[in-house]
């Protein structure tokens, strides 16, 4: 009887081993899916000079421990930007923290970013740690700095500088080793000049500035970011679509994007679920009828007011927007437009023999 109740304690340990590891492999493959998920959703995609200039100063900021300030419109991708500094590092094996200083009140704030003890205000009914202590030896990306008080500015500033902080309520001090990315949309100098943002916090954040240009000013990253996109959500949802049609893509190309790259992963993704063909077409694109942020002459919903053209104007008026925004680079327009050269050279030469002369 000894050697049998051995022998089943044996077989239970074995059994509930097995099941350990068997959930551990689990475990293990679902971290491993995630990762990968993660990894696809923020990843850097484009093919523009701006886009391969901001790779670049990511990868020179990445191995050094400096302040990074990125600034941008809303959805242009500050983040995936902060994520790329930390993935680059040596910090990457850390944790990435994210906390958007626009979404909680001051007190709230407080207490997100450094902590709290229990019962230091009504409802902290256990100790808390902030963000700060969550990110030490990794990175704490903050965004909408701009929004931060001017009390939590000081506090802020402090542990920037290396000083250690106390949680709300607390007295024990805590030091933590930490990369501070931030990120704004608000121009933070006209802030500083009306005394809204601290001078001394300005100048420490800015130690490295990175700008992400808006998605309207490299149209070239478009087409890419938007089959990315498709590939990514037609996987997740396992539905059997291809591609965009001529007139989809199109239409993606010539849109303006006010809502920048997170409005065109939106658009992709209701367009994949919506979609009962295998391409995409112009019918499953829902476009925003509103207008850029300052479009003051835009009439009822955003849209300018129609005025009549021939297609040589319209053709006209389009390239030569082209060529503005490729900084005056014809060949680079011309690859934009999808010409040749020469062609472009052509219309040029034709345009510029057909404009009054001035009378001397």
């Amino acid at each position: 009887m000894a050697v049998c109740d051995a022998f089943g304690v044996a077989i239970e340990n074995l059994a509930a081993r097995e099941e350990l590891s068997s959930r551990l492999a689990t475990t293990t493959d679902e971290v491993g899916r995630l990762r990968r998920r993660l990894g696809e959703e923020s990843r850097m995609v484009g093919q523009s000079a701006a886009i391969e200039a901001i790779m670049g100063q990511v990868k020179l900021v990445a191995a050094t421990k400096a302040t990074v300030l990125i600034r941008g419109e809303s959805g242009a991708g500050k983040e995936l930007v902060a994520r790329a500094i930390h993935e680059a590092g040596d910090r990457a094996k850390g944790q990435f923290v994210c906390l958007n200083c626009a979404a909680l009140s001051e007190t709230l704030l407080e207490s997100e970013l450094f902590g709290h003890e229990k019962g230091a205000f009504t409802g902290a009914t256990e100790r808390k740690i902030g963000k700060f202590e969550a990110a030490d030896k990794g990175t704490l990306f903050l965004d909408e700095i701009g929004e931060m008080s001017p009390a939590i500015q000081a506090k802020f500033l402090r542990v920037l500088e290396g000083h250690p902080f106390e949680r709300v309520g607390g007295s024990v001090r805590v030091k933590v080793d930490v990369r501070v990315v931030a990120a704004t949309n608000r121009n933070l100098e006209d802030a500083v000049m009306e005394g809204q943002f601290r001078r001394d916090l300005y100048f420490r954040l800015k130690v490295v500035e990175i700008v992400v240009p808006p998605l309207r000013k490299r149209p070239e990253d478009v087409e890419r970011l938007a089959k990315h996109f498709l590939e990514m959500f037609a996987s997740e949802t396992r539905r059997r679509v291809k591609g965009f049609t001529a007139a989809a893509m199109g239409a993606l190309r010539e849109y303006r994007w006010p809502g920048n790259v997170r409005e065109l992963r939106n658009v992709v993704e209701r367009a994949v679920v919506l979609s009962q063909d295998e391409m995409i077409d112009l019918a499953d694109l829902a476009l925003c009828p509103l207008g850029l942020p300052g479009d003051t002459a835009a009439g009822k919903a955003g849209r300018q007011p129609f005025v009549p053209e021939t297609l040589e104007e319209v053709e006209k008026r389009h390239i030569l927007a082209t060529i503005e925004a490729s900084g005056g680079n014809k060949t680079k327009a011309a690859a934009i437009l999808g010409i040749e050269r020469s062609t472009l050279d052509r219309k040029l030469a034709r345009w510029a023999a057909k404009a009054p002369k001035a009378e001397g």
